[in-house]
């Protein structure tokens, strides 16, 4: 993606754009699945491990990213334009590939249909398989 439409959405998230957060949301960007610290360390050779772990940080308090918790491992994905850094709007599944060891967002799946009980709330769900 070209440096100036990360530097729009960064700016559009109240993002200072440095270089490597502009690195980062491009890499994010071009995925297909989520991926951990490791994976963007290992495409970042060179980079500080320290300094993506805040970008990734900063990008998750900002509403521009969300954390997924798979196998004791922390993956990342970006956020439905609709997240704030008051109120994250990721209500949908995610779907982990035993072969593939992969995450998506299954984000056309609907969940409003799930009923709780009236005096709960939902806020997190586990479905296996």
């Amino acid at each position: 993606m070209e440096k100036k439409k990360c530097e729009q959405i960064l700016a559009s998230k109240k993002i200072s754009p440095t270089a490597m957060r502009i690195l980062t949301l491009d890499f994010l960007l071009e995925q297909s699945a989520a991926v951990s610290l490791s994976d963007i360390e290992n495409y970042f050779f060179h980079s500080d491990r320290i300094t993506l772990y805040r970008t990734l940080k900063t990008f998750e308090k900002k509403g521009l990213i969300h954390s997924i918790q798979e196998n004791n491992t922390t993956k990342y994905s970006l956020c439905q334009d609709a997240c704030t850094e008051n109120f994250h709007q990721d209500n949908h599944l995610h779907f982990y590939c035993t072969q593939c060891m992969e995450t998506v967002c299954l984000e056309q799946v609907d969940l409003s249909e799930i009923q709780v009980p009236s005096n709960f709330s939902l806020q997190q769900l586990r479905f296996f398989c």
